[in-house]
């Protein structure tokens, strides 16, 4: 499969910030060695979970150093690199380039609505200026513009664009895809809930901030997939299905960092307005994690 360096459990990492609200690089490679050590397949900075929006460009650009600097070419990595307008976008993909990263991701952030002619000339001006591969990520909750199946066939016919990730919850775009475009398709699941669906239409990888909290699950799902034992990897996934919903209803990075203080590890804090789960909320991540720590291999 050309320009395709991924397969399996694409990890999120958060980006933690200080007491004064200001990017923790340290504590940002701790948490990215561990993603690494833990198994994931390939890690995906800037992201969603890392809250790329809310980050200077001095921050993203600090990040995905720091991303490059500690995974050191063991797995491959996927940079966030959106941005409202082309220029930027142009930018920060460039700078991931030259920093090592193996691909970019692009979700279309918009405050005007795009058209589909305005999106496809976006990728294409991005595309053009780098040479390696980009995924076309598609989440309407967080950009406000939901990419139609129709529209990334389209931005699959740029040659840069390799990739799609959907995280529209619709895993029928994924079966559209399989059809439309054949077994060469690369299309990932950023739909938490939906991991088992997406796996049985043919998606190559899981992007996910899960593995964060349980890894050795994630992978396991991952494994048994692989393996064709379906009903080995429902009952994996099912094991997992509470800690999925919880993570994306509370939002990724509130979850995640809350999550990594109860494991015992160090989640940093969250930059403004983000705030900490409540302690109710704390109360009942604690409940859903503790079966899955005690019970992790089937």
């Amino acid at each position: 499969m050309k320009n395709v360096p991924f397969k399996g459990i694409i990890a999120y990492p958060i980006t933690p910030f200080d007491e004064n609200e200001k990017v923790d690089i340290p504590l940002f490679k701790h948490l990215v060695e561990r993603l690494i050590t833990s198994g994931s397949h390939g890690i995906a900075p800037l992201g969603s979970t890392g809250v790329m929006p809310y980050l200077s460009d001095e921050e993203k650009e600090e990040v995905t150093e720091a991303t490059l600097q500690q995974v050191k070419g063991r797995i491959p990595t996927l940079v966030g690199v959106s941005n409202l307008t082309t220029e930027k976008t142009i930018h920060h993909a460039q700078f991931a380039e030259k920093a090592g990263a193996d691909a970019v991701m692009i979700i279309p952030m918009s405050y005007w609505k795009l058209t589909d002619d305005e999106i496809v000339a976006h990728y294409d001006a991005v595309a053009r200026k780098i040479s390696i591969p980009i995924m076309a990520y598609n989440n309407p909750v967080t950009s406000g513009v939901d990419m139609s199946p129709a529209l990334l066939k389209r931005l699959l016919e740029i040659p840069n664009v390799t990739m799609i990730k959907e995280s529209t919850g619709d895993v029928q775009r994924m079966h559209y895809l399989r059809r439309e475009l054949g077994e060469e398709v690369a299309f990932y699941n950023g739909s938490n809930p939906l991991a088992l669906a997406a796996f049985s239409a043919g998606a190559r990888g899981w992007c996910t901030a899960a593995p964060n909290l349980i890894p050795e699950l994630n992978i396991d799902l991952y494994n048994a997939v692989e393996e064709g034992d379906f009903e080995k990897a429902k009952t994996i996934f099912y094991q997992q299905f509470d800690l999925l919903k919880f993570i994306v209803n509370k939002g990724l990075p509130r979850a995640v960092k809350s999550g990594l203080n109860i494991l015992g590890e160090n989640g940093g804090n969250l930059r403004s307005p983000l705030k900490p789960l409540h302690e109710k909320e704390t109360d009942e991540l604690k409940n859903i994690l503790k079966p899955l720590l005690i019970n992790t291999i089937i």
